[in-house]
């Protein structure tokens, strides 16, 4: 028995020792550590969209960081004006030292209960989107991803922090700073070395090294992207556009898309060739600006002259969509013409972050151009003017209007697909939604002229009458881009306080914080889901174009075919791209 207590008094002692060098090495705050657990608790529950291990580890330990700092920030208070005025001793050093070891080991049982019902809830959110989900073992990698993440976020705020007490004692010392002063100084001097390399040299930097990397690819051509002959196409021989200055996105655009003797086929009627314009960024020569080459290649292209004409605004690298495209091609026969431009040599991502204003004002001159030359023709001798925009692109062409009065004076229809959350009309619209309708699914003056849609039904909701010309956005409500917002940082969306869609998960919640980084981590994978999600819109967009602009000849098993030859040229287009 002696020797029994002797050998568990040598392990605790072991155990001790083993826990203070241990301390001493990581410098744990332990409120830190119990905050930061009850943020990465927070950070697995349901989001948007179903995310793989690597995703998640990723932003929970993004969020794990920020609740070991406030954690942390807690602990200072409490020692620093709260301590000090409580009569209390404290429990004896053994006592101190199994509260710390009890702390980290639920703590560490909490995280790995939550990833095993974490792997559940993705498993739900991927049977709701018709996905493959993943396996708990896969899953629980996320732990140790979010615990290097993390570690290396609290590294960085060391790291500041030695920073911040330097400059305090250089303050001190050389500046004559109070010393009761001089942290506080220090940390203003550092915040503003920051914003202003941030705002200046980081960031100028940054976007001047992107552009030159995109242009790069800019200059790029698909092996399957060839010169078209056909004179109602630019980078044509015939074309204004000429065919090495359109881009990478301009150059597949042009040389895809359905011919005449295709749309006959697949419609039973005769057909036109479709006029496809495209102007990219190095188009323009001689400093003759980009809305007025397109203009010219439309006039040379005939394109007033057929009985549709749509102006695209594109997304970031000047991508448009195929199944937009075709689907308005088909509609009509062939008897469209459809116009797009390029602004920018950065993905959607970055052109959001970097240059939303060059995308609003590239949408803004390219329709007040053509609707200059549009409107000066004779009403019977106009096509049909619609506007077209995806994404950035629906933000690009929102701006060419100053309201809905406007929009409906000027165009014959409008078709915005996943807008994002900073849409100026998309904004004014939701928000003055009729009492009663959800965010997910708005409806705005009873439906008379503008609709949302997220699936085909609700294009014919409510039953009311839907007078031209109509709008119409497409919407998800599990498109990250369309949710995503600041403003989730302190404040719960409507969206989640109300009835969800039928796409996203009943167990999602909103937390400050936790939850602008879970829809941010989610626009990573937007279009990483099956269509009719997240930022998937599929054949959606053939119906959106139908309910706003169908001709007269058109009808549903015309519609069925098309949707059927759309789509596997959208999966071949994936393929060989």
């Amino acid at each position: 028995m002696p020797e029994t207590a002797t050998t568990l008094t040598r392990l605790r002692a072991g155990g001790i020792v083993l826990i203070r060098r241990v301390e001493r090495i990581v410098d744990l705050n332990y409120v830190g550590l119990v905050v930061a657990t009850v943020f990465f608790a927070l950070s697995v529950t349901p989001s948007l969209l179903p995310r793989d291990w690597l995703f998640q580890g990723l932003i929970s330990g993004v969020n794990a960081a920020l609740g070991y700092g406030l954690g942390c920030l807690v602990e200072w208070v409490f020692r620093l004006w709260i301590r000090p005025r409580i009569k209390y001793a404290g429990p004896p050093g053994w006592a101190r030292d199994a509260i710390k070891s009890a702390v980290v080991f639920l703590c560490g049982v909490t995280a790995a209960a939550m990833l095993v019902q974490s792997a559940r809830w993705q498993r739900e959110i991927t049977a709701l989107m018709g996905m493959t989900g993943t396996t708990t073992p896969a899953y629980l990698r996320t732990g140790l991803l979010s615990v290097m993440v993390g570690a290396v976020l609290v590294a960085v705020y060391r790291t500041l922090r030695v920073i911040i007490l330097f400059l305090a004692r250089w303050l001190n010392r050389w500046v004559r700073v109070p010393r009761e002063l001089a942290p506080a100084a220090g940390f203003l001097v550092l915040v503003v070395a920051i914003v202003t390399i941030y705002n200046g040299v980081a960031v100028r930097g940054f976007f001047a090294v992107a552009n030159q990397a995109f242009s790069v690819r800019n200059d790029h051509n698909s092996p399957n992207a060839v010169q078209p002959q056909l004179p109602e196409r630019s980078g044509s021989p015939q074309s204004l556009a000429k065919w090495d200055t359109l881009g990478f996105e301009g150059r597949w655009f042009v040389s895809h898309g359905p011919t005449a003797s295709k749309i006959a086929e697949v419609t039973g009627r005769p057909a036109k060739e479709p006029v496809r314009a495209y102007v990219g960024l190095e188009s323009a020569k001689n400093g003759m600006p980009q809305e007025e080459l397109a203009v010219a290649e439309l006039e040379r292209a005939h394109a007033f002259d057929r009985r549709v004409l749509v102006v695209i605004t594109t997304t970031g690298t000047g991508w448009v969509n195929s199944f937009a495209a075709g689907a308005v091609e088909y509609m009509y026969g062939g008897d469209s013409a459809l116009i797009a431009s390029q602004y920018s040599y950065l993905p959607s991502v970055l052109s959001f972050l970097a240059d939303r204003s060059k995308a609003a004002q590239a949408g803004r001159k390219l329709f007040d151009a053509v609707y200059q030359h549009w409107s000066a023709r004779p009403p019977d001798a106009r096509p049909k003017l619609l506007v077209y925009g995806e994404s950035l692109g629906s933000q690009g062409s929102e701006a060419a209007f100053d309201g809905l009065a406007d929009l409906r004076t000027k165009v014959d229809g409008a078709l915005w697909v996943g807008p994002p959350n900073s849409n100026r009309l998309w904004q004014q619209f939701v928000q003055r939604r009729d009492p009663g309708s959800p965010e997910v699914r708005p409806v705005y003056a009873d439906g008379l002229v503008v609709r949302f849609a997220s699936d085909s039904g609700d294009l014919a909701r409510p039953s009311a009458e839907w007078r031209a010309p109509r709008i119409a956005y497409l919407q998800h409500a599990s498109d990250p881009i369309v949710w995503w917002s600041t403003d989730l940082i302190l404040s719960q969306p409507d969206w989640l306080s109300e009835p969800r869609g039928s796409d996203v998960s009943t167990q999602m919640r909103w937390w400050p914080f936790v939850t602008f980084w879970q829809v941010a981590a989610d626009l990573t994978n937007a279009q990483g889901v099956t269509d009719g999600h997240g930022h998937r819109y599929g054949s959606l967009v053939l119906d959106g174009w139908a309910a706003i602009a169908a001709p007269p000849e058109w009808t549903s098993a015309v519609s069925d075919r098309v949707r059927a030859e759309l789509e596997v040229a959208e999966q071949n287009e994936r393929e060989i791209k």
